[in-house]
């Protein structure tokens, strides 16, 4: 996604009363220039504040643009850029920086040590904390948002997609998948729902926002689009919870990415609601290995074709997980013993995302080079788990994939590494598997029966 971003301010209006103007930043995937950016005039909150022309330092601007989202999200959630235009923002943005520097007893550069920016992060985290905020992947859709869940702690399915709630219903975020759809017509049709307002909107080739009021409620309306399936969400809330809600709702928008990469992690923190991993079979009596990432926080772990899978270890330290499936015989376990592996060319088995392979469940290989536990290029979703081997079939190791820290809402990619083979015989050793007369099968491990012998996990979190 290398489009530069497209940037247009929302205002919020109060009937008789003055204009709230909040920014909201258009997901990378817009992929249109900034250049063709709505005008300020079309979209010009009605604050009286002129523009700001102070550039940005050659540093800063150099970033990537995943970072300097995250800075800016960040200093949104901080209450930065109220009431500015998108030209404003641009302008402000230097001395939004130069502030948070001087409050934190720093030279006012307008760019940001690594000290500094943790300290950003951490500054805005109360804030997302106090709205349960969290970034997740719907599995009705496959689109990523952001989600207050202690202001909307009512989930469930939507008529094509997911919908959030609060308690009373004054809060409602609804996600949508079009499969057959033209961006242009459904903007067309939304701005003309009925009893619905509009104050301000944009179309993109790949994206559009709708902003409103609606029986009395303000709205946001953003979709994106590939090809002919469109997906979007849908933001309503009283009048009555703006205090709370004209931010959140702008991070909400802020953070939708409606097609997002396979390979691209969450920002740090973030869960997804139904994700997906790999796992190894160690016994024949279905006895699972993978990593404890995969299973975090997971309500229930299920194993297509065989069923729940239960807990039955987890070594933090080292990232490893012990899993089984009661009742099974006859699996085709893994040959995860025999002499140590060498080299630095390894084959990944494991079962991509269903995003990554049209929802197919199969078993795939991948590349990598490790290098210091570090394994390049970084497998797609759902390697998580997934055994490596040698160049001469040799047990490597585990599949873990991390997330860099980096705070708010810009994904970030994916870095892969490799929990040891040892490790992970110590850890199998230690947890009683040979105790109980199963001994790890011995030799190489033959790609031809590794294909038998990774699962997919699908775990579910609240």
């Amino acid at each position: 996604m290398n489009g530069k971003l497209a940037r247009i301010t929302i205002g919020l209006v109060s009937i008789g009363l003055l204009t709230l103007g909040l920014l909201v930043t258009t997901p990378a995937l817009a992929q249109q220039p900034k250049s063709a950016k709505p005008s300020a005039a079309s979209h010009k909150p009605a604050s009286g504040k002129s523009s700001h022309t102070a550039a940005l330092p050659a540093a800063y601007a150099a970033i990537p643009e995943a970072e300097r989202l995250a800075i800016e999200g960040d200093l949104v959630w901080l209450g930065h850029f109220e009431g500015m235009s998108a030209e404003e923002f641009d302008g402000h943005m230097l001395d939004a920086l130069k502030t948070f520097q001087k409050r934190n007893n720093g030279r006012d550069t307008g760019v940001l040590s690594d000290q500094e920016r943790a300290l950003l992060a951490e500054a805005a985290r109360p804030h997302q904390a106090a709205v349960g905020w969290r970034l997740i992947d719907d599995s009705a859709t496959g689109a990523r948002v952001g989600v207050p869940e202690k202001l909307v702690p009512h989930a469930g399915p939507a008529r094509t997609g997911s919908r959030w709630t609060s308690a009373q219903g004054q809060i409602q975020i609804e996600t949508f998948r079009l499969h057959e759809a033209s961006l242009p017509v459904l903007f067309e049709q939304e701005k003309k729902t009925a009893q619905r307002g509009v104050h301000q909107s944009a179309l993109d080739p790949d994206s559009f926002v709708i902003v409103g009021e609606q029986h009395l409620k303000r709205f946001i309306v953003r979709a994106q689009s590939r090809g002919s399936e469109v997906r979007g969400v849908t933001i309503l809330y009283d009048q009555a919870t703006e205090g709370t809600m004209a931010a959140v709702a702008v991070a909400v928008s802020d953070t939708f990415v409606g097609f997002p990469d396979a390979n691209t992690a969450l920002a740090a923190g973030g869960k997804r609601g139904v994700d997906y991993g790999s796992a190894v079979l160690v016994t024949s009596s279905g006895d699972l290995l993978t990593t404890a990432d995969v299973t975090d926080e997971c309500q229930s772990i299920t194993v297509p074709g065989f069923g729940h899978a239960d807990r039955i270890a987890t070594d933090r330290t080292n990232n490893l997980t012990l899993l089984r499936l009661y009742g099974a015989r006859d699996l085709t376990a893994a040959s995860l013993g025999g002499d140590a592996a060498t080299g630095s060319d390894l084959t990944l088995f494991g079962i991509a995302d269903p995003l990554a392979q049209d929802g197919d469940r199969a078993v795939t290989k991948a590349p990598a080079r490790l290098s210091a536990q570090t394994l390049t290029p970084a497998p797609s979703r759902g390697f998580a788990g997934a055994p490596a081997i040698d160049t001469q079939g040799r047990f490597a190791g585990i599949v873990a994939l991390q997330s860099p820290t980096v705070a708010s809402a810009g994904s970030v990619t994916a870095q892969a590494a490799l929990v040891p083979a040892a490790t992970v015989r110590a850890f199998l050793d230690a947890h009683g598997l040979k105790n109980d007369g199963i001994a790890l099968a011995t030799g190489n491990a033959e790609p031809a029966a590794l294909e038998h012998s990774v699962v997919r996990l699908i775990c579910v979190r609240k």
